[in-house]
């Protein structure tokens, strides 16, 4: 993505998140989730297609990546 898309898109927080600022931040656009270090927003961002997003949510909340 380029910096100008990256600017448009409506970036949010977990409302859990640490008041110190230590999380990240996504955004979705036109079949993407973006995510971002909350504490550098000029940095670099990850994309991941919507679906696969999804399934990571799914997975984590049903518990697939505890140790």
């Amino acid at each position: 993505m380029f910096q100008e898309e990256l600017l448009r898109l409506n970036w949010r927080k977990a409302k859990r998140s640490m008041s110190n600022g230590n999380c990240t931040e996504v955004a979705t656009d036109a079949g993407f989730v973006a995510v971002r270090d909350s504490q550098d927003p000029a940095g670099p961002v990850l994309r991941y297609p919507a679906g696969s997003w999804q399934a990571f949510l799914r997975d984590t909340v049903t518990g697939k990546f505890d140790i």
